[in-house]
């Protein structure tokens, strides 16, 4: 068993000891929302939830469980929050290298003292120990988009490739992709408007690759693609997303991500729309 995930009893001073084996569980989840440099860290005894926001338009959560780690202790009654170089933990994350052999695996031991303290970081591989000490600041108020389940009007779950396919192929000189989800033909339909024209990507509700299809009635919405763009990083490590839109037309698209140990961890990215361009039809 590697030093630095030896399990220990107690950590004076920390409120947060964290142990993983593998430290890429954790670096292909926090790269999924790396589009900006700093992120707000939230850390309660179900494990950490990382945000990151654009433009108060645009919010990507990563949410990793506890369960995540081999061990996880967090001695806190109030949760922990301040704010973080994403672009340095990433890097402090893979300071040994990206190597994807699954024969090799960096140890990680993440320890954090409270308010106004640095996060730490002991990593290990092949024998080689590495400490790392990354500056914590006082945490801004995220956005609340007040996205729940009851008011979501219409909702989808397919493969994630389908996504990514799309993406791909969409113009992205267009300024928008529009979303339009409906009871009857198109049923999901996804269109940009660049400068070769009107490209337009259709799925039926029947599809191989749609889990689930739940629509109440048509809605169709645009959003300003450059804010969507940072969810490809999502959709790159992904097998299954669900889209959602509630009454206001804001947008949710989760991923599912699969880590190398086969565990599941989910990215949240929420949208709103461009109001002059979004409608909602009644049907």
């Amino acid at each position: 068993m590697s030093r630095v995930t030896q399990p220990s009893q107690e950590e004076s001073g920390y409120i947060l000891e964290a142990r993983m084996d593998n430290s890429r569980n954790l670096s292909s989840i926090l790269k999924a929302v790396a589009f900006r440099e700093v992120a707000t860290c939230f850390i309660s005894s179900n494990g950490l939830k990382v945000t990151v926001e654009q433009a108060k338009c645009v919010q990507a959560n990563a949410f990793i469980q506890s369960n995540l780690f081999q061990q996880f202790l967090f001695s806190s009654e109030a949760p922990a929050v301040f704010k973080i170089s994403l672009s340095a933990l990433i890097e402090c994350l893979n300071i040994f290298g990206s190597s994807s052999n699954p024969e090799s695996h960096t140890a990680l031991k993440m320890c954090y003292a409270g308010h106004g303290h640095p996060l730490t970081l002991l990593l290990e591989d092949s024998g080689v120990l590495t400490d790392c000490s990354i500056n914590t600041m006082e945490a801004d108020e995220t956005l609340d988009f007040d996205f729940c389940s009851a008011n979501v009007v219409n909702k989808i779950i397919m493969a994630a490739e389908c996504l990514r396919e799309a993406f791909a192929e969409l113009d992205m000189s267009s300024d928008v992709l529009e979303v339009v989800l409906s009871p009857s033909p198109p049923y999901f339909r996804l269109s940009t408007f660049g400068y070769a024209g009107t490209t337009q990507i259709d799925y039926p509700k029947d599809s191989d690759m749609m889990e689930v299809f739940e629509c109440q009635r048509k809605q169709a919405n645009k959003y300003k693609l450059i804010l969507l763009k940072p969810c490809t990083k999502a959709l790159s490590h992904s097998s299954k997303i669900s889209l959602r839109v509630d009454h206001r037309g804001f947008l949710s698209l989760q991923c599912m991500i699969l880590t190398e140990d086969r565990q599941v961890c989910f990215v949240e990215y929420l949208c709103v729309p461009d109001e002059e361009d979004s409608e909602d039809t009644c049907r």
